[in-house]
């Protein structure tokens, strides 16, 4: 989960007055780690890329700026970091509505898109191999890849030749030509430049400074008239341990590898390594067509196997599509048992007959009670975790002979290094389970219990959201005199994690009821004991106290008292008092930080209801100023979270203020609360087109009925 920047600056120069400590984290911390001078200063590298600009025009216009996946240069020189992140510039205005200057509010999202941007491309280039695409293309793919991902990275694919005595060029787009020429060939052995050492060592070598590495005494010249600084070289292994090439990531400047460099680096040679095997195999198709056919019939049946066990997550039917995969493509007999309580139970059973399959399937076909024997397969090999292979007729339980069974191959399925069922396949002829029917069930074996076992946390994780989502959201909303209430909620995603919005409605004691909708920072437990501590502590405190601008900086303070492993971020909300009254609600409310209530009058006007208030839970003091109103009979007082205003369409439009104040206005006469969330969900729905949201949806109406 992304941590909350936040920063506040004043005056025309953005003198940073505060900022919270994931504020300087991003900046890169140490000596940027202060308050007191402008931002440019602090980072003079913001100018050229436009930031202090679009700051000049929030500040000028007091108009609010918000970027998405914002690519942000942090650092110069060799300490230059590139990170992506969401924010907001808002003005900052005094008491008279003067701008003052702009607060900074943000999330880094560089982890998140570089793991969806690395996802994305790796599939694609799979997607190539697969296809068979020439080995040249692939190559010259992946290095662009790489350095689109990593924009100060050149990449280098050398090709090893058959004895693996030297290396030729294999691809490397963005290397000058002569350079490129003048190691074409180049030697493997000790000291010749990274690559020719790594293939060598038949390990990674890093030389992080060119200039005064000896491993490059050879080429020194030539890589400073390729402007080549630092050079990080991977041997490419094929999976007999043969090496196949090297990989290398060149610098300009001196530099030392991250760890995302390394593990980028570590998952496209296995990529490489995919393609030049795939490449070698079609050039050595003549003499080898079988073994050929063979491999491509193994890739075709696993992506077929990998695809079919993506599909709904569901642990019984991932298994029963295990053994309806294995037949007849690794036997013609196939059954999965899984072990629970104790107890051997069959949970699926395939065949290429419905009465082999059903003689497989029987109660007489696999012992119940769980015994380490020495006449049950499935028994040992979940006692041992071990694969077990015979080619003859199992000493165990079952309608062996009835089902003509001459071998057999057990295979374990495995969760954390622990058994809980097993694949089991029979032979029916005199074919072999030979040593590639083996390893191939053994492969299949192991993404079926990735797959059963990704299943089970799919649903214990989602169950876990739903119990959570409901223990935090109201299950009907009270009755509140003189007025009616309608809300609701839809959460972003799969409903796997619990959302940050909320709303809750409760009674004060006095007559009077308190409102409240808010949105949490971030998704997932923290949101969850972050909404839970903003409702029970406005519940507490209610009561007590009669200002609402009190109890929501008492709601500040409790956020505040969390310890640092407890913190989730900031918070917005708008929090209020209804008390009935002759003429309808009297109604006093506070916003801290939200989107801006919406009044919805007789005559079908909506107008925001202007309060201001800054955010809460950022450890500033929040500045809240209530506002105090009546809501006559028929008016209704909408509150809402951005996740309805900021949802998309499929292209890049936006739902939008105006179009929930056109839809606000368009509701019949005198609509009831009920009447509102039903127009606005309708045409949510209508408006997304029934697409999964990005960001949670809540809104909250109030109308009045008066007494």
């Amino acid at each position: 989960m992304s941590t909350a920047l936040f920063a506040s600056m004043a005056g025309p120069a953005h003198v940073l007055e505060a900022a919270n400590p994931a504020f300087f984290t991003a900046i890169g911390g140490g000596q940027r780690e202060r308050t007191g001078v402008p931002l440019g200063d602090l980072m003079p590298e913001l100018e050229a890329q436009g930031f202090l600009r679009l700051l000049d025009q929030v500040y000028r216009t007091g108009e609010r700026h918000v970027g998405r996946d914002t690519r942000v240069v942090i650092g110069v020189g060799r300490r230059a970091r590139e990170a992506y992140f969401d924010f907001t510039y808002e003005a900052r205005r005094d008491t008279g509505g003067n701008v003052v200057g702009v607060r900074l509010i943000g999330v880094e999202t560089t982890q998140a898109k570089h793991a969806r941007r690395l996802a994305a491309e790796q599939r694609a280039l799979l997607e190539q191999i697969a296809r068979q695409a020439p080995l040249p293309e692939v190559l010259e793919g992946m290095c662009r890849v790489i350095e689109e991902l990593s924009p100060d990275v050149i990449v280098s694919v050398l090709l090893a030749d058959e004895e693996g005595r030297r290396l030729h060029h294999g691809a490397a787009p963005s290397l000058p030509a002569f350079y490129n020429q003048a190691i074409d060939g180049i030697a493997t052995g000790e000291g010749v430049g990274s690559c020719g050492t790594a293939a060598h060592r038949r390990r990674k070598v890093i030389v992080t400074d060119i200039a005064t590495d000896p491993l490059w005494n050879d080429y020194r010249e030539l890589a400073a008239r390729a402007g080549l600084a630092a050079c990080w070289s991977t041997p490419i292994l094929g999976r007999d341990g043969r090496v196949l090439g090297t990989f290398a990531m060149y610098h300009r400047t001196p530099r030392a590898p991250q760890d995302a460099d390394l593990a980028l680096a570590a998952m496209f040679v296995d990529t490489a390594a995919l393609a030049v095997e795939r490449h070698h195999a079609e050039r050595d198709r003549r003499t080898a067509d079988a073994r050929e056919k063979a491999a491509r019939d193994d890739l075709s049946y696993l992506l077929t196997v990998s695809t079919a066990l993506s599909g709904p997550l569901d642990e019984g039917q991932t298994l029963r599509r295990l053994a309806e995969l294995s037949v007849p493509a690794l036997a013609p007999l196939a059954a999965v048992d899984v072990l629970e309580a104790g107890r051997v139970r069959r949970v699926a059973a395939a065949a290429t007959t419905g009465r082999a399959r059903e003689l497989l399937a029987s109660p007489h076909a696999v012992r119940e009670t769980f015994r380490e024997t020495e006449d049950d397969a499935v028994a040992r090999v979940l006692a041992t975790g071990l694969t077990e292979v015979a080619r003859r007729t199992p000493a165990g339980p079952g309608l062996w002979k009835e089902l003509g069974v001459t071998g057999y191959l057990c295979v374990p399925l495995m969760d954390r290094e622990q058994p809980f069922g097993v694949l089991s396949l029979y032979a029916t002829d005199d074919a072999a389970l030979d040593g590639h029917r083996i390893a191939l069930a053994e492969e299949v074996a192991r993404r079926a219990a990735s797959a059963a076992h990704n299943a089970r946390q799919y649903a214990q994780r989602a169950a876990l959201a739903r119990d959570l989502q409901t223990g935090l959201l109201l299950p009907d909303l009270p009755d509140v005199p003189g007025a009616q209430v309608a809300a609701f909620y839809h959460p972003a995603g799969q409903g796997l994690d619990i959302g940050g919005d909320f709303y809750d409605v409760f009674p004060r004691g006095d007559g009077s009821w308190s409102f409240v909708l808010g949105d949490v920072c971030g998704r997932g437990a923290k949101a969850a004991t972050t909404t839970a501590l903003v409702r029970h502590t406005a519940r507490a405190v209610a009561p007590l106290l009669d200002d609402p601008v009190a109890v929501v900086k008492a709601v500040d303070r409790a956020l505040n008292d969390r310890n640092s492993q407890q913190n989730n971020g900031f918070v917005t909300l708008v929090y209020g008092h209804l008390t009935p009254a002759e003429d309808g609600l009297a109604v006093e409310l506070v916003r801290a930080g939200h989107t801006l209530p919406l009044l919805l009058d007789s005559g079908h006007t909506v107008t925001p209801v202007e309060a201001h208030g800054g955010l809460i839970g950022i450890g500033v003091p929040p500045r809240l100023d209530a506002v105090r109103f009546t809501l006559r009979p028929t008016e209704s007082l909408v509150l809402y979270t951005d996740g309805i205003t900021e949802c998309r369409t499929a292209g890049t439009e936006r739902y939008g203020d105006a179009r929930l104040a056109k839809i606000l206005a368009s509701t019949p006469a005198h609509p009831t609360a009920a009447e509102i969330v039903r127009k606005l969900t309708e045409d949510i729905r209508a408006f997304t087109n029934g697409r999964t949201v990005d960001d949670d949806q809540a809104a909250l109406v109030v109308t009045a009925e008066g007494v």
